[in-house]
């Protein structure tokens, strides 16, 4: 409490978080149509500091009652930008140990809802989960889609004469990071023959690194998932969201 009763050591962090604050906020309006706007209310703002110092009171009064209007007009003009702000914000590393069980079970249910969709319809698919290595050298070989994880995304990408339905899909917790990426195959003769491609680029990647892969076949309309070079074929839904709730939950466990 003495360190806090330092009055200079609270002004230096106040003007430090004040600093932060307004660096964030031109980062976020600076290549935005935000820009005009927010340079005509810092300008109301400044009148009327002057106005209220030279005791100007009604102009102050005037400009007071502009700044509300225009702080709302800010507000309806500018929603989609703030959603987005504070969207990254619920996604900052600060607050999201807070939210990840929910993300963690939305991810999974929109993963196993989109493989048995797929499976119905014998549309094949591959996707891939990332574990602790990171895979650039996969994700490199796709396009870059960075978006959240949802059915009717996932479905768009594996119509089937999609440009990138061939490809495999990278997830990494609720963000799919990119899609038509290449897979190496596995090179184990021991396996049947009646694995197709998909089948064998999942087991491929698995061996290579802790990444679980999900697939499902075109031919069988069948859901497999592969985790350390072993594919387990013939998944329910249930076995599936188990599978991929452990793997979730042991991801968030790690980065703990």
């Amino acid at each position: 409490m003495s360190f806090l009763g330092n009055h200079w050591v609270l002004d230096i962090l106040d003007v430090a978080i004040v600093t932060v604050i307004f660096y964030k906020l031109y980062m976020f309006i600076r290549s935005t149509r935000a820009v005009t706007m927010f340079l005509g209310l810092l300008l109301i703002i400044g009148a009327g500091v002057l106005a209220q110092f030279f005791g100007l009171h009604g102009l102050n009064w005037i400009i007071s009652s502009l700044k509300t209007i225009w702080l709302i007009g800010f507000l309806i003009v500018f929603q989609p930008e703030l959603r987005r702000a504070l969207s990254n914000l619920g996604h900052n590393p600060l607050v999201r140990p807070f939210l990840s069980r929910t993300e963690t079970h939305e991810a999974v249910d929109v993963l196993v809802s989109t493989s048995f969709s797929l499976a119905e319809n014998r549309t094949g698919a591959l996707i891939l989960i990332l574990g602790s290595a990171g895979l650039k050298g996969v994700i490199e070989t796709g396009t870059p889609i960075h978006a959240r994880v949802s059915e009717e995304l996932l479905l768009a990408i594996f119509t089937p004469k999609s440009p990138l339905h061939d490809g495999c899909v990278v997830v990494q917790g609720d963000q799919i990071l990119a899609a038509g990426c290449i897979l190496p195959l596995t090179q184990d003769p021991r396996l049947s023959r009646t694995l197709g491609t998909r089948h064998r680029a999942a087991i491929g990647i698995t061996e290579e690194s802790d990444c679980e892969v999900l697939v499902v076949s075109e031919e069988t309309g069948t859901v497999s998932y592969a985790v350390g070079g072993q594919l387990t074929r013939n998944l329910t839904p249930d076995t599936l969201r188990n599978a991929l709730t452990a793997t979730y939950e042991r991801q968030k466990a790690d980065a703990a």
